[in-house]
């Protein structure tokens, strides 16, 4: 039996998704009892598992709103944390009740000129080469309390070095549900 959190709409849906993946084999559908805003708006999210250790378990987002609305965004993102994430081993179904997952809701990426527009406790950052490599940190992680180090693990991620490499920048916000 799956515990849900009565408080937090989006952690729920994440968490229901998965276990109903676990059950049926195939995707849920959206729940017809969902808010106006889950239903009626598009927005990219991201997704993150974690071990009641706090140990990361999955994380997986979308930059763009690829889904019909926030609702679909988050029940395929949780999957994919779950299940593709490929830094750790696919979800099993009694770590399901255990997991402590958050569901960010972002903002659309906006191009900038300078890391100095950045702020890790306020933005996450899209960094991207030309030739389509791209790494990406949520804001205000544990751990990353500066720009510089911020824009690091972006980099790394996406195997970018900044000594050599021709980078964008892009900042977002997120609205993030626990």
């Amino acid at each position: 039996m799956v515990t849900l959190n009565h408080m937090n709409v989006y952690t729920n849906l994440a968490k229901q998704s998965i276990a109903y993946y676990f059950k049926h084999k195939k995707v849920m559908p959206p729940p017809h009892d969902l808010l106006v805003d889950l239903i009626n708006q598009q927005a990219s999210t991201f997704v993150s598992l974690h071990n009641k250790d706090g140990a990361l378990r999955g994380c997986i987002g979308t930059l763009l709103p690829t889904k019909k609305n926030i609702a679909q965004e988050i029940i395929y993102n949780a999957l994919a944390a779950a299940f593709d994430d490929n830094r750790f081993m696919p979800l099993e179904e009694q770590e399901l009740d255990d997991l402590v997952i958050s569901v960010d809701v972002l903002s659309r990426p906006e191009a900038i000129n300078s890391i100095k527009e950045l702020n890790p406790k306020k933005y996450g950052v899209i960094v991207q080469t030309k030739d389509g490599r791209s790494g990406v940190l949520l804001p205000d992680l544990e751990g990353i309390d500066s720009i510089e180090h911020q824009v690091s693990i972006a980099c790394q991620k996406a195997g970018i070095d900044l000594n050599k490499d021709k980078i964008s920048l892009f900042r977002f916000t997120v609205k993030r549900h626990e």
